[in-house]
C-alpha cells in the first residue's frame, strides 16, 4: 500500500509561531532550516559553541545567535542540527541539562536516536524531519518558491502533539510544497546509509575510478576516460531523475539501450547484490555505526587517510583540467573533509 502524502493543507503553521525555535548549528541543513523557518515567520534563534565560525555568519543573516545552552533553555523545539558523531557529547554537556518536560527535540537524520548514542528523557517529544536534498537545495527551492520533499518519524509522543510539530516544520522549511511522507527513525536512518554506501556515494564513486582506471590501464586517454565514465554521468542521472530508468532509456541510442540491459547486469551482479546485503546487515546491527563512532574517537585517521587517497586519485587531476575549459560549468572547491556546524 502507497504511503499517504501530506500537503500543506495538512500543517499547521500556528504551532511553531507560537514557539521559540532553536537550530543548533549552521551548517547545510542547519542554515536552510532557519532561514526558511525564518522566512515562514516564525521565531528561530541560533546556538553554536564559543568561537564557531558560523556565529558572524548567522548574524549577519540577523538572527540573535547564542551559546547551545542557552538556545535549548529558550526554545520550544529545538532542531540538532550538529554532525552524527558530535552530537553525544554536545548533548551530555548543553541540551540534556537544560531538557524540560514538554520541549521537543528533532532532528533531520535518525542516527543518534536510532543507535542510541542519545538517550532522551520520556517526558520530551522526539522527532524527524528529514528533507530529501542538501541544505543549499532546500533553501533554494524555497527561495524559488518552490519545495524538496520531506519525511517525517515520531520517536516519542508525550504531549501528544508531535506529529503536529513535524508537520508544521516541515511546512515551514517548505517540504510539504513538494509532499510529505511519513517514516521511522529506524526505517530513515538504516536506508539513508544504505543508499549512502552502496549507490549514491559510495556505489557511484568506485563504479566511476572502476571505469576510469579500465580505460586508462587499456591504453586510452585519461581525458576520453573522465568524459565517458564521470563527466557524462550527469546526463543520465538528470534522465532518470526527471523520467525514471525506463525514461532514460527512451532518450539515449538504441545501442546505448542494448548495452545497458545486456551488459549492465553482468557488471552490477549477484555478487554485488550479496555484498549489498553485508552492508545492510552492518546497518541494521549497528556495527557500522558502533565502528564510525570508533572512529570519530580515534581522531578520523582512516577516514581522513581514505579521503586523501581519493582526492590524490589521477581522474581528480584530469578532472580539474578539463572542467577549467568549461566555463559555463559551476564548480566548487573542496573545503575540507568536515562538516560545518
Amino acid at each position: 500500500m502507497s504511503a499517504k502524502v501530506y500537503t500543506e493543507k495538512d500543517a499547521n503553521l500556528a504551532i511553531l509561531q507560537r514557539k521559540t525555535l532553536a537550530v543548533l548549528g549552521f551548517g547545510s541543513q542547519g542554515h536552510a532550516h532557519a532561514l526558511n523557518l525564518k522566512d515562514s515567520g516564525c521565531k528561530v534563534i541560533i546556538g553554536l559553541y564559543e568561537g564557531s565560525k558560523s556565529i558572524p555568519v548567522a548574524r549577519e543573516k540577523g538572527f540573535k545567535v547564542v551559546t547551545t545552552a542557552e538556545a535549548v533553555k529558550q526554545a520550544d523545539v529545538i532542531f540538532v542540527a550538529i554532525p552524527d558523531t558530535k552530537q553525544p557529547t554536545v548533548y551530555k554537556r548543553d541540551i540534556e541539562p537544560n531538557l524540560k518536560p514538554g520541549k521537543t527535540l528533532l532532528f533531520s537524520h535518525g542516527f543518534a536516536i536510532h543507535f542510541k548514542t542519545i538517550k532522551p528523557p520520556k517526558n520530551v517529544d522526539v522527532i524527524l524531519v528529514a528533507p530529501k536534498g542538501p541544505g543549499h537545495i532546500v533553501r533554494r527551492q524555497y527561495v524559488e518558491g518552490k519545495g524538496v520533499p520531506a519525511l517525517i518519524g515520531v520517536y516519542q509522543n508525550p504531549s501528544g502533539k508531535a506529529k503536529h510539530v513535524a508537520l508544521a516544520w516541515a511546512k515551514g522549511i517548505g517540504g510539504a510544497r513538494a509532499g510529505v511522507l511519513e517514516t521511522s527513525f529506524k526505517e530513515e536512518t538504516e536506508t539513508d546509509l544504505f543508499g549512502e554506501q552502496t549507490v549514491l556515494c559510495g556505489g557511484a564513486s568506485a563504479l566511476v575510478q572502476a571505469g576510469f582506471e579500465t580505460l586508462v590501464e587499456a591504453g586510452y586517454s585519461p581525458e576520453m576516460a573522465y568524459f565517458e565514465c564521470l563527466h557524462e554521468l550527469k546526463l543520465i542521472v538528470d534522465l532518470m531523475n526527471e523520467a525514471g530508468i525506463s525514461g532514460m532509456r527512451f532518450s539515449v541510442s538504441e545501442t546505448a539501450k542494448w548495452g545497458d540491459v545486456s551488459v549492465g547486469p553482468k557488471i552490477i551482479d549477484a555478487s554485488v547484490k550479496k555484498r549489498m546485503k553485508a552492508a545492510l546487515k552492518d546497518i541494521q546491527s549497528g556495527k557500522f555505526a558502533r565502528n564510525w563512532v570508533k572512529e570519530y574517537q580515534g581522531g578520523y585517521k582512516r577516514y581522513n587517510a581514505l579521503l586523501k587517497k581519493g582526492e590524490n586519485h589521477p581522474i581528480e587531476k584530469t578532472g580539474a583540467r578539463l572542467r577549467a575549459m568549461m566555463p559555463w560549468m559551476k564548480k566548487r572547491a573542496i573545503k575540507g573533509a568536515q562538516a560545518a556546524y
